[in-house]
C-alpha cells in the first residue's frame, strides 16, 4: 500500500473512532438529563399536589409516614451506592424515582412556607445557574478533581451547622449556612458534571453498566440542583402572611 494512502487511511480510522466516541458521549449526557428531569417533575408534582391538599397533608404529615418520608431518602443513596455492581437498570430506576416521590413529600412544604410566585422565582434562577455550571463542567479543559475533597468537607461542614442550628435557631448562623451552601452547590454542580463525563469513559460499551451510571449521575445532578434551590430560596424566597 501506498504510505500516503496508509496514513490517510488510519487518519479516517481515527477520526471515525472520535466522532463515534463523541457521540456516545453526547447521547450519555443526554440520557443523565433525562432521566434528571423525570425525577425532578416527579417531585415538583408530588410537593405541589400534597401542599394544595389538607386531606393528603394529614395523612402524609402523620407520625409514622413522615418519618419513613424523611428517613428513606437518607438510607436509598447509600443502599444504591452499595449494590451498583447487582443491582439491575429497573431496580435502580425505581430506587431513583422512590427518592424523588418521598422526597416530594418533605419539600410539599416549601409551597406551604412560600409563596408560588417566589418559589417559581427562586427555582428559575437555580435552574438558569444550573445550566450555566453544568455547561462549564461539561467543556472546561482544567481537571476538578481537587476540589473534590474541599468541596466534600464544605458538604459535611454545611450539615453539621445546619444540625446545630435546628438548636440553636440562629438566624445570621441560617444566612452563613445558606451563603456557604449556594458556594458548594455551585461547585459540586460543575465537579460532578465532569466527574459524570469521566466515568463515561470508563463503561462506554457495556450497555447496563453505562445505562446505570447514567441514573447514577442524573441523581447526582438532581442533588445538586434541589440543594441550591433551597439554599437561594432562604435568600430570595416570600414567606406566606400567616
Amino acid at each position: 500500500m501506498n504510505p500516503i494512502n496508509y496514513e490517510k487511511s488510519a487518519s479516517i480510522r481515527i477520526g471515525a473512532s472520535v466522532s463515534s466516541r463523541d457521540v456516545g458521549l453526547r447521547e450519555y449526557m443526554v440520557a443523565v438529563y433525562k432521566y434528571m428531569a423525570i425525577m425532578l417533575s416527579l417531585t415538583g408534582v408530588v410537593a405541589l399536589v400534597i401542599a394544595s391538599s389538607q386531606a393528603l397533608q394529614a395523612v402524609f404529615f402523620s407520625m409514622p409516614i413522615y418519618l419513613i418520608a424523611i428517613l428513606a431518602p437518607l438510607a436509598i443513596p447509600f443502599y444504591m451506592s452499595a449494590r451498583f455492581a447487582t443491582m439491575s437498570v429497573q431496580s435502580v430506576r425505581w430506587c431513583a424515582l422512590l427518592y424523588s416521590g418521598l422526597l416530594g413529600i418533605s419539600l410539599s412544604t416549601v409551597f406551604m412556607v412560600y409563596t408560588g410566585v417566589s418559589v417559581a422565582r427562586v427555582f428559575f434562577i437555580s435552574a438558569s445557574s444550573f445550566g450555566a455550571l453544568t455547561l462549564y463542567g461539561y467543556t472546561t479543559k482544567k481537571d476538578l478533581t481537587g476540589f473534590g475533597s474541599f468541596l466534600f468537607i464544605g458538604l459535611i461542614g454545611i450539615l453539621i451547622a445546619s444540625l446545630v442550628n435546628m438548636f440553636m435557631r440562629s438566624g445570621a448562623m441560617d444566612f452563613v449556612i445558606s451563603g456557604i451552601g449556594v458556594l458548594v452547590f455551585a461547585g459540586l454542580t460543575a465537579y460532578d458534571t465532569q466527574r459524570i463525563k469521566d466515568v463515561y469513559y470508563q463503561v462506554a460499551g457495556h450497555s447496563e453498566t453505562q445505562e446505570k451510571a447514567a441514573i447514577y449521575g442524573a441523581f447526582a445532578l438532581y442533588m445538586d440542583l434541589i440543594n441550591l434551590f433551597l439554599m437561594l430560596l432562604r435568600f430570595f424566597g416570600d414567606r406566606r402572611s400567616s
